[in-house]
């Protein structure tokens, strides 16, 4: 059997780390593909090493383009790989263009899909990824869910209840293995950035809703210039909010470009909280108990509002405020442990997949 794994955002590669170690030792033909879809070369090429995975077998070198054109590049450059070079499954993650591009190439020709993290909703038709979402999960014949609220939305959606398996999540796997080795990291980051442990705290945002519109980047701006008069704000900066930022002058502020994953992850671990619009971030505070302020109205991710340490602000200045003085005084809520958010979810997606195959027999 020959698996083909699908990734094109640095997101996918921390999803993907622990599924391809486990598969790898199961299967003799698995293959990674990189769609090119994140370009810059010398930060994927981070990635790869800090996990200590294989340079992708093949590198599509797709860049970016608008989500339209960005999807049929992906698409045009599977389907000639294909031509020469069938796999009899593929396996894509999250909720990229490259996620989407990928199954709709596999399903014309009839090649089986398995979706990794399956059944997130926003239930916002505005974001691209929650497209993307919905018509992957359509068309995969296995979706393995990272929370209950997947499986959920499936049901809902008319999935059958056969190829839905509540897995966990794969970038807490990812997580947990680098935990006890970032430690040393934070000693040489600590005196770089000029930080202490828990007396800093992190920014990112990438959302076009938050940085392509000026008037309300500059308004998230200003609350967040108001916050790092009390405490210094780590900013790395996703190549597309970077352009804005020339507009601002900051103070204890510090700009930096977008970090490798383990630097990140250690400056994570040490922070007294995180400001983000992300994710995958929302899930790795809630893991690591770290209280997170989401710059957005709406969440794929229920259970860290739910469970975790994460909280929807959008970019209301009075909700921002008013936890941010709750962290400071150490009123904010703590969160709790999340069932499958462990160190065997890809062992628990193997073995539902081979389940699944000899079900098919």
């Amino acid at each position: 059997m020959k698996i083909f794994f699908i990734v094109g955002a640095r997101p996918n590669f921390v999803k993907l780390n622990p599924v391809y170690k486990t598969f790898s030792k199961e299967f003799k033909n698995v293959k990674i593909i990189h769609t090119g879809q994140h370009y810059d070369y010398e930060l994927d090429k981070a990635f790869f090493e800090d996990f200590e995975i294989p340079n992708p077998d093949y590198y599509l070198n797709v860049g970016s383009d608008t989500h339209a054109k960005q999807t049929a590049k992906i698409m045009i450059k599977l389907d000639e790989l294909f031509d020469k070079d069938k796999p009899d499954w593929i396996f894509v993650f999250g909720d990229v263009n490259s996620t989407i591009s990928a199954s709709l190439t596999a399903i014309k020709r009839n090649i089986r899909i398995a979706h990794v993290e399956s059944g997130l909703r926003s239930f916002d038709l505005s974001m691209p990824e929650e497209i993307n979402r919905i018509l992957t999960d359509r068309i995969s014949n296995i979706h393995f869910v990272s929370e209950p609220s997947g499986v959920l939305n499936l049901l809902k959606e008319g999935i059958s209840l056969k190829s839905i398996y509540l897995v966990g999540n794969t970038m807490i796997e990812s997580l947990i293995g680098v935990l006890k080795i970032v430690d040393n990291r934070f000693n040489s980051l600590s005196e770089k950035f000029k930080i202490k442990e828990k007396n800093y705290a992190i920014l990112t945002l990438h959302r076009p809703s938050n940085v392509d519109n000026f008037e309300k980047f500059k308004e998230i701006m200003n609350i967040i210039q108001e916050i790092a008069n009390h405490i210094k704000i780590i900013f790395p900066v996703h190549p597309r909010t970077f352009k804005n930022l020339q507009s601002f002058d900051f103070k204890n502020v510090l700009i930096t470009k977008p970090l490798r994953y383990l630097d990140f992850i250690s400056l994570l671990k040490f922070s007294k909280f995180v400001l983000t619009d992300s994710g995958g971030i929302q899930e790795e505070t809630t893991y690591l108990k770290i209280p997170c302020l989401t710059l957005r109205e709406n969440t794929e991710r229920p259970i860290t509002v739910e469970k975790g340490t994460n909280v929807l602000v959008g970019i209301s200045r009075e909700k921002i405020i008013y936890h941010f003085n709750e962290i400071m005084n150490n009123k904010f809520k703590k969160g709790s442990d999340i069932e499958f958010w462990d160190e065997f979810v890809s062992k628990r997606i193997l073995n539902n997949f081979i389940n699944y195959l000899s079900n098919l027999l």
